[in-house]
C-alpha cells in the first residue's frame, strides 16, 4: 500500500525577497549585452546573479504524520534585463 506524501515550502516575505534581489542584481554600469544584434523576433538579455540566504518552512504531510521544519539556506538568484527594461527575477537555484 502506498501513501501519498505532500511537500510544501513557504518563504518568509517572498515579495520583499524578490524586490531585494532585483535591486541587488542591478548594476551601476551597463555591459551592453542587451544592445547586441540578434535574430529577428529574439531579444538580447543582460544577466546578473547574486547569492542570498533565504528562510522559510518546509512542511511534510504523509498519512497522519505532519512535520514542519524551518530552514535557512543559500540560493543563487539570476535576473535578466532587456533593452530599456529593469532587471527582473528569471530563475532561482538552491546551493545546498
Amino acid at each position: 500500500m502506498q501513501n501519498a506524501i505532500a511537500i510544501t515550502a513557504t518563504l518568509v516575505q517572498p515579495r520583499l525577497l524578490t524586490n531585494l534581489v532585483e535591486k541587488l542584481a542591478h548594476r551601476r554600469y551597463d555591459l551592453g549585452y542587451c544592445y547586441e544584434k540578434v535574430q529577428i523576433g529574439w531579444q538580447a538579455d543582460e544577466p546578473s546573479s547574486i547569492e542570498a540566504h533565504v528562510s522559510g518552512d518546509i512542511n511534510f504531510t504523509g498519512g497522519k504524520e505532519k512535520i514542519n521544519m524551518p530552514f535557512v539556506t543559500s540560493f543563487l538568484f539570476t535576473c535578466t534585463k532587456g533593452k530599456g527594461q529593469d532587471y527582473r527575477l528569471a530563475w532561482i537555484s538552491s546551493l545546498s
